[in-house]
């Protein structure tokens, strides 16, 4: 049965490029002030006319908190059968500069056998996976042995929390006994990758403050406190001289046992330039999925176009923590706020804004779930499956484990490191639409729990 599905999906492939091209045309980004809010109402209805075409009757438009919809069906198995819900996002990433684009960001072009378009990969080409795995069991006349829900988010690049709040009011909505999130993807193009594990997250803004006002720096400088010297100071102590990240009572020393990320391969996907070394004193794999990791968002002060010969009396930073499993988002907060106090120097006034938090998620891998998408994926690909984390954060999975405690979770998708996603000329392997298709066709067609 798996080389006849190959074959199908193999005939689908200019149905799904159709598809995202329709798609990526779209501009849904769920910001009524950098998009027209019609755009991802249109991207809703396509993905809810969609889905209907292959079975879900009752699917509907539902408008969250945040304003944004969700759309949600349900497909009904046989009797007694196992529920398997399916997750994707329709909104995307502004697109940023489009002079960085090398082809417009709205139109999908094909360039070296890659299609680049916002939101190629993250995440509508995992809209496209999902419908090119049912149409091909359509089209080979099989029936998926399971339930099917689909859940398409709409708002999620935004973080607004809309579809969390659905989830706690209808959770019935939501219900299942296998959940597959495609929103993440493999180590690398034709490797199949589960993630198991993502980073949470704290974030603060801290103010520092020296003086009423500006003042001269040939005047009073050596001797008035300047606010951007101290907050860099500040700033410092927060990673040592390896590029550890050194928040006083969170632990930094973590490791990872599962697939690693070679330091090479890391280079080459980052875009580290020439000569200059990575941080941290562990692998690659520790530093971004496994360790705390703070990165410096952004920073108040003078420009340097325009900046005066004057001491600054106000600076500020927007700092973003990352932690990971075991680690209480909150705690590791106000660890963070607790240092960033003890560390002031000169004892100038500083306040500390907390942020949103994110808890760091964990899949459980021994479920009869795991067993079956993981032969799915190897059949599908033709290699065996790896394990690996995420830097980034998906509250949806929490929220989902919370509610549903005897749900597995997996993690996957077409999106590997080539694809760029949020940064200009973002890019999907169609390979990787094929093969993910064909493994969901099989597991879908086979799951029993």
């Amino acid at each position: 049965m798996t080389e006849h599905l190959r074959a199908v999906v193999s005939t689908l492939m200019p149905r799904a490029r159709e598809d995202l091209t329709t798609l990526v045309a779209l501009r849904s980004v769920a910001d009524a002030r950098q998009f027209p809010p019609e755009e991802c109402a249109s991207a809703a209805q396509w993905v809810l006319e969609a889905f209907r075409e292959q079975g879900f009757a009752d699917v509907e438009s539902i408008e969250t908190s945040d304003g944004s919809a969700a759309v949600i069906g349900f497909r009904p198995g046989p009797a007694d059968a196992p529920t398997v819900l399916l997750y994707c996002h329709y909104d995307v990433q502004p697109p940023g500069s489009e002079e960085l684009w090398e082809s417009p960001p709205f139109t999908l072009t094909e360039r070296a056998g890659r299609w680049y378009g916002r939101g190629a990969s993250d995440c509508k080409g995992n809209v496209v996976m999902h419908l090119t795995a049912l149409r091909a069991l359509a089209a080979a006349g099989l029936e998926p042995t399971v339930g099917v829900r689909i859940v398409a988010e709409g708002s999620e690049e935004m973080g607004t929390g809309g579809l969390e709040d659905l989830l706690r009011d209808r959770p019935e909505l939501f219900a299942a006994d296998m959940i597959l999130i495609g929103d993440t993807g493999n180590t690398e193009v034709g490797a199949p990758t589960i993630t198991t594990t993502l980073r949470g997250m704290a974030n603060v803004v801290v103010h520092v403050s020296t003086l009423e006002g500006e003042v001269h720096s040939g005047a009073y400088g050596g001797a008035a406190p300047d606010a951007v010297t101290a907050l860099v100071q500040m700033l410092s102590t927060l990673h040592d001289e390896y590029g550890n990240t050194t928040v006083d009572g969170l632990t930094n020393d973590q490791r990872w046992d599962g697939v690693e990320y070679g330091e090479d391969r890391f280079r080459a996907d980052a875009g580290v330039l020439d000569g200059v070394g990575l941080s941290g004193s562990g692998s690659v794999a520790e530093q971004v999925w496994a360790r705390p990791a703070l990165t410096i968002l952004g920073i108040d002060c003078p420009p340097v176009v325009g900046s005066a010969a004057a001491i600054a009396p106000r600076a500020s930073a927007r700092l973003n923590l990352r932690v990971p499993p075991g680690t209480d988002p909150v705690v590791a907060q106000d660890l963070l706020i607790g240092h960033l106090l003890a560390a002031a120097p000169w004892n100038v006034r500083v306040s500390v804004e907390p942020e949103s938090t994110g808890k760091p998620f964990s899949a459980s891998t021994g479920g009869p779930g795991y067993k079956q998408l993981r032969a799915a994926l190897s059949g599908a690909y033709g290699a065996e499956v790896r394990f690996a984390g995420q830097g980034g954060s998906i509250p949806l999975c929490n929220a989902l484990a919370e509610q549903f405690p005897d749900a597995e979770i997996a993690l996957i998708g077409v999106e590997e490191p080539l694809c760029r996603i949020h940064a200009p000329n973002e890019s999907v392997d169609p390979s990787e639409i094929e093969n993910l298709a064909l493994a969901e066709a099989l597991f879908l067609s086979r799951f029993s729990s």
